[in-house]
């Protein structure tokens, strides 16, 4: 067995029974994932380290359908797009309801042009009560032009209020850089363009089209869907590409400003969960920092020391791997044994002594979550964290910095050669504890939970791990 240090003491994870006596080795600590079939996706183009990255109208559309079951088909009508954005605003209630909107439960609105049996209606009463849609007569059948897209966009995107602050000459400033005639849109419409452009919900790639005018294609529609999405807060929560210049200072910033994860009211459960050796371990996260990436392209891998993760990405890039890249803060706690020693106390590292004279010891740590850009990439990883960032003997020297005999990384979708096992979860607030096992384990642990916190939001799932992770989970300590 490999000993390790209390900070990478982060075996924190619901374990069997054999390992209760065991010293644990160096491995990492868990988080999140949600189970999903497994489909051969590809995300774009693969780019090699590009300085700037710009999602496309197929990454947008790969995200629309993913998360929404939105696919725009190539002939596009006006009622097509409402239903789109419909079911964007609508999925988590996050459209705000404007002051003329305060009582649209009360009275649906009386359109001219289409009933309750159409297949917009819905999507159009929501619009109308929300403000995106102001008049009576909706032309749901008709084709969707770019203008009338552009229309819509910007007042579900948010900006509506701001696009009527805009006086005539800032709008025709605005407006000036599509290069056509100012007098193709006036009024409120020419407002609502100029505050388009002008916040970047219309992208320079998409001027040409305003230019010609005329039907909108399903590309021109699922970019503006996608820069909906991303200011409505509901696209990717990432960091940044591992292509980008700056990603390693986002990388050294977000974990300087990661502290220990607190939450005292779940701690105290799960705090009793380890008292109790239901479990030999638990993480502690944040949702708020949930990556929100598509599952059959992500990744989720573990660690505690920074400079490895600075070093991984630099990998990657070495490899000819872009992904995008979200940093998630944790905090694992497991049982530091007495019999190893007076724990020393540091900002990221603290213990609570319990009643067998043992302690808790908190350690702070974090998850980096990846979206390759295909699936092909994805699989890919396992084989270059085996040969560069695993550790296999006490020679590192052909290693990535603070290397870990049980690397941890995760897929929420099946992989070759990644084995089962189960995340026991329990959730109060924007803060979950979670705590791996094997699946046979998992019903217990479950049990356990709702014993002590029978009002608590509790529950278990499958997901695929790394063969080394797996191989510690069932005693072995390489």
């Amino acid at each position: 067995m490999k000993k390790i240090t209390q900070i990478t003491l982060a075996a924190l994870l619901a374990a069997p029974v054999t390992l209760g006596s065991l010293s644990l080795p160096a491995s990492a600590s868990a988080a999140s994932a949600t189970s999903a079939g497994q489909s051969q996706a590809v995300k774009g183009p693969v780019a090699q380290t590009p300085s700037v990255y710009t999602e496309s109208a197929a990454n947008y559309a790969q995200f629309l359908q993913a998360k929404y079951n939105i696919q725009l088909p190539k002939q596009l009508t006006k009622g097509d797009f409402i239903k789109a954005i419909a079911a964007i605003l609508e999925a988590d209630q996050a459209a705000p309801v404007t002051d003329e909107a305060s009582d649209s439960e009360v009275k649906a609105p009386a359109f001219t042009d289409l009933n309750s049996n159409d297949s917009a209606y819905k999507a159009a009463v929501s619009l109308y009560n929300n403000g995106i849609l102001s008049g009576t007569e909706v032309r749901a059948n008709d084709k969707l032009s770019t203008y009338a897209a552009v229309f819509i966009a910007v007042k579900a995107a948010g900006f509506k209020e701001l696009a009527y602050t805009y006086p005539e000459t800032k709008t025709a400033k605005a407006i000036a850089k599509l290069g056509i005639n100012p007098a193709r849109v006036q009024g409120q419409a020419a407002q609502e363009l100029a505050a388009a452009i002008d916040t970047g919900l219309i992208p320079e790639s998409l001027y040409p089209a305003l230019r010609k005018g005329g039907e909108a294609s399903s590309d021109f529609a699922n970019i503006l869907l996608g820069r909906v999405l991303t200011s409505q807060g509901k696209y990717k929560n990432e960091i940044g590409r591992s292509g980008d210049a700056d990603i390693y200072s986002k990388l050294y910033a977000a974990y300087r400003t990661a502290d220990l994860i607190e939450a005292p009211e779940l701690r105290t459960i799960v705090d009793q969960a380890l008292r109790n050796d239901l479990v030999t371990g638990y993480n502690l996260k944040d949702s708020r920092f949930d990556s929100n990436f598509i599952d059959e392209l992500t990744l989720t891998y573990g660690h505690d020391d920074i400079r490895h993760a600075v070093q991984l990405i630099g990998l990657l890039r070495s490899e000819g791997i872009d992904a995008d890249v979200q940093f998630q803060p944790k905090t694992s706690a497991f049982i530091y044994l007495k019999e190893w020693g007076e724990p020393k106390e540091t900002p990221d590292y603290k213990v609570t002594q319990i009643e067998n004279g043992n302690y808790i010891a908190y350690a702070k740590e974090y998850d980096i979550q990846f979206e390759f850009n295909n699936t092909a990439d994805k699989t890919r990883f396992n084989d270059i964290i085996l040969k560069y960032a695993k550790k296999n003997s006490d020679d590192t020297s052909a290693l990535i910095h603070a290397s870990w005999w049980q690397p941890l990384y995760y897929s929420p979708t099946a992989l070759a050669k990644y084995p089962v096992i189960a995340n026991n979860k329990i959730s109060l607030g924007n803060y979950y504890a979670q705590s791996f096992s094997l699946k046979e384990n998992s019903k217990a642990i479950q049990e356990g939970f709702r014993k002590l916190a029978p009002d608590a939001d509790i529950s278990s799932y499958t997901f695929w791990v790394d063969q080394p992770f797996f191989n510690y989970l069932n005693g072995e300590s390489e």
